[in-house]
């Protein structure tokens, strides 16, 4: 973290600033013909086109390569184009795709609609499957797309044991990392190919930028990477980069908060009949603690808690009179949110719970402060369920 805290570009540490300057450029002029007409050879490492960046595109994506125990990355538009670009990376017609069955919904849907419409076959598993992944494995499969922990569900997958199995037959892996973030848990170094963050949410962490970052294991997967980025035009606004870079730097402190308010969040709801249980890999009676406990240096300020069934006049009652706690959709910023997971999360293999549930997001309010407005909502919904007014 000291590394992130004071890393910056060439430009800046040369002129004595503390952050990379802002540098908006489409058109990039050359001294010479030879120069202009070779500019390709280093589309990787130079700036050569407002396109593929700029020094303050590269200073953020070094940033946050290290921060991964990475070998480059590639920042993109949003979370779900790292996600789109990372798969329309390696896959082509006739290839089969392995899915973790708890992926977020937009993944599941660029999987189901796009990837399946270009000819690449798609198939879910279980998140506990772990090295019996092996058994799902076909001939023309060429990569597995895994979540950490699962979307809405918080399921913990086994990563190390998931790629021990991938590797030897060269098949990549990637996974969305966005809920622990590389502080909490670096996918690389458990044998992912490719790292994946929405880095609108915790890298940002103000509720103000969209962008993405996709970071190799290697050069050659940087190389296929990076291509896939340009190939599709996409490209990253460098004041984003900017205020993302910005964000970096109080990461550590911020997650910190994020944690600590979670638990106390969790350890009152724990207390509430309605409350069936929470979905949190941090506390000890979560399914996937052990995994968390032996692979993350942390928990974030995301979770699920499980209600009893409500109607849809008792979700009115208890989301619509909220104080401090937002419903929005997106987390990782400093504010709190709450919002239904309903309709429920889609599922292949793996049945879900019944009972309504919810997300919630614990912000960098004070702990106390977010419980009297929670204890608020369950006033109303009690009230409501006794025939009173919400």
């Amino acid at each position: 973290m000291t590394n992130l805290v004071h890393s910056g570009s060439p430009s800046a540490k040369a002129a004595g600033l503390l952050n990379p300057p802002v540098h908006r450029a489409s058109t990039i002029t050359y001294d010479s013909v030879e120069a202009y007409t070779g500019r390709h050879s280093r589309i990787y490492d130079d700036v050569i086109y407002g396109l593929y960046g700029t020094e303050t595109t590269f200073a953020l994506e070094a940033a946050i390569a290290a921060l991964e125990s990475g070998h480059r990355t590639v920042v993109t538009s949003s979370g779900t184009a790292a996600i789109s670009l990372s798969l329309s990376a390696f896959l082509t017609a006739g290839d089969h795709l392995l899915v973790i069955d708890t992926v977020y919904r937009s993944t599941r849907r660029f999987c189901d609609d796009v990837l399946t419409a270009m000819g690449v076959e798609v198939s879910y598993f279980d998140p506990g499957v772990g090295s019996d992944i092996v058994a799902q494995i076909r001939p023309n499969t060429r990569a597995i797309f895994l979540e950490t922990p699962g979307s809405l569900t918080f399921e913990m997958p086994d990563i190390a044991a998931i790629t021990a199995v991938a590797r030897p037959r060269e098949i990549i892996t990637m996974i969305d990392n966005t809920w622990a973030t590389p502080l909490y848990f670096r996918p690389i170094e458990h044998g992912v190919d490719v790292s994946i963050a929405a880095a609108t949410k915790y890298l940002s962490g103000h509720s103000d930028v969209m962008l993405g970052a996709m970071t190799a294991a290697n050069a050659d997967i940087f190389r296929r990477l990076k291509d896939a980025a340009r190939y599709w035009g996409n490209c990253v606004s460098p004041d984003d980069c900017y205020l993302v870079h910005r964000g970096l730097r109080t990461l550590e402190v911020r997650l910190e908060r994020h944690q600590r308010n979670a638990l106390e969040l969790i350890d009152w709801f724990q207390q509430q009949p309605e409350v069936r249980h929470v979905l949190y890999p941090g506390i000890a009676s979560d399914a996937g603690h052990a995994i968390w406990r032996r692979d993350f240096d942390g928990a974030t300020g995301l979770f699920g808690v499980l209600l009893d069934d409500m109607t849809p006049q008792e979700h009115s009652a208890f989301f619509n009179q909220f104080r401090l706690f937002q419903l929005g959709a997106s987390w990782g910023g400093f504010e709190s949110l709450i919002v239904p997971a309903w309709p429920a999360p889609e599922r292949s293999c793996t049945p879900l719970q019944k009972g309504s549930l919810i997300r919630v997001h614990a912000g960098l309010e004070t702990g106390e402060d977010l419980i009297d407005d929670l204890s608020a909502a369950f006033d109303r919904l009690r009230a409501f369920r006794s025939g009173g007014r919400p």
